[in-house]
């Protein structure tokens, strides 16, 4: 069903961004939700899995248009449209890696494609949880407050406002809502 020509199109460059990225910022930056989707959709074209497509896209469909919208709107008004895309138009950062995150934009698009090409399979709804549950307290442990990978650490300015197991149980419980079920209801209807 995927062709091996995109397989591999898609395959190299995603090696090649983990790989800088593991060695710019460390193996903590690749606990961020976007990262973990990029590295499953591999597999997921690789073994033609409905099952790791769906997982993907129901774990990063809604913050990568938020990332997109973010960054298209910067582009286009020159207003910011919320954080999450400010490091992007950092001078201070290097361009390489600010280039190299610019996967965020086809990695919703090739998400959303693997699963209309190979089904959606509504196991991802409860994989992507189970995968949130998992990873949310581990980027708590293995990454710095300064990176706030994954929103663990919380809002800088407020950091001391919420205990921090309070703050996780709180992100363990809005991230499945707020991102992965809308993208499960998206997804299951469209392609289910």
């Amino acid at each position: 069903m995927i062709p091996l020509w995109l397989k591999l199109v898609w395959t190299l460059p995603t090696l090649a961004i983990l790989i800088v990225y593991w060695r710019s910022y460390g193996p903590g930056n690749l606990l961020w939700f976007s990262d973990i989707a990029l590295l499953l959709s591999i597999p997921a074209m690789w073994l033609e899995s409905p099952l790791l497509a769906a997982t993907a896209a129901v774990l990063v469909l809604v913050p990568e248009i938020a990332w997109n919208t973010g960054f298209f709107g910067r582009l286009l008004t020159g207003r910011r449209l919320g954080g999450i895309v400010d490091y992007m138009f950092d001078p201070d950062r290097p361009r390489l890696l600010r280039a190299l995150s610019l996967f965020h934009v086809p990695l919703p698009l090739i998400l959303v494609w693997l699963v209309w090409q190979l089904g959606y399979d509504a196991r991802a709804l409860p994989l992507a949880i189970v995968l949130t549950w998992l990873v949310i307290p581990a980027t708590r442990l293995l990454t710095r407050p300064e990176r706030n990978v994954n929103w663990a650490f919380g809002p800088v300015r407020h950091r001391e406002l919420v205990h921090p197991v309070l703050f996780i149980g709180f992100l363990m419980l809005a991230i499945p809502l707020l991102f992965h079920l809308p993208a499960h209801l998206i997804l299951e209807r469209l392609f289910g």
